[in-house]
């Protein structure tokens, strides 16, 4: 069962950011993206895409594109937003989840929005004091630390789901060694120009991998600014 979700008068939107502007988006992602699992839908249904991104852009949230934050950093197209999502739960929902880049807030919202228990780490501390206040203001639990994500979070590992929303040539050895006993981890992987969207799943003791289709991501940098 999904959380009740604290619905502010601004994240109703008005014309190109209301509520029929977001439903459209979701049936775009069911009939034409393929995204199929109810739970995903409804919660991108119920995040107000419009209020992680600068007012100048909030008219087109609703598009399916990418958009920037600012310091060189992108908002994922809503549908990468729910694919990796959807990937993420497709084999039951994992209790405890870490997210790799905050970024604006969007995917951790969206997860949190699913019940799960979202820890998130982002190295840039101008998004991440933006994205903390946005998850205050709608009432979200969402756990979140200014440090390099390539370490992940070991204080409290181990996690049954893993998103990584940014682009590497491999996965973190240390990513992987915070993935629990059937957990799945859901990363791209590749060079700057593109990426392969990556499924691993830890199933008693060894690790599978799928290859889930192209996407592009900015890429996975180290350090703190």
């Amino acid at each position: 069962m999904m959380p009740r979700y604290q619905m502010r008068p601004e994240a109703k939107g008005l014309g190109m950011t209301s509520q029929r502007a977001r439903d459209r988006m979701v049936e775009r992602l069911r009939n034409e993206g393929g995204i199929t699992d109810e739970r995903v839908l409804t919660a991108m249904r119920t995040v107000p895409r419009h209020l992680f991104l600068d007012e100048a852009l909030a008219s087109r949230a609703y598009e399916d594109t990418a958009l920037p934050i600012g310091n060189g950093q992108t908002i994922s197209q809503p549908w990468v937003v729910a694919r990796m999502t959807e990937a993420l739960v497709e084999h039951g929902l994992p209790g405890r989840v870490l997210e790799v880049g905050t970024g604006s807030g969007y995917q951790a919202s969206v997860l949190a929005t699913l019940g799960l228990e979202t820890y998130s780490v982002e190295r840039i501390e101008e998004l991440l004091r933006v994205a903390r206040r946005r998850f205050r203001h709608q009432g979200l639990n969402v756990r979140t630390r200014h440090d390099d994500g390539r370490a992940g979070w070991p204080e409290y590992a181990p996690f049954e789901g893993i998103l990584v929303t940014a682009g590497a040539a491999a996965i973190e050895p240390a990513l992987l060694e915070q993935l629990a006993e059937g957990g799945t981890l859901v990363a791209p992987v590749g060079g700057p120009n593109g990426q392969r969207l990556l499924r691993i799943r830890r199933l008693d003791g060894q690790l599978a991998q799928e290859d889930l289709g192209g996407v592009v991501f900015v890429p996975l940098l180290p350090g703190t600014l």
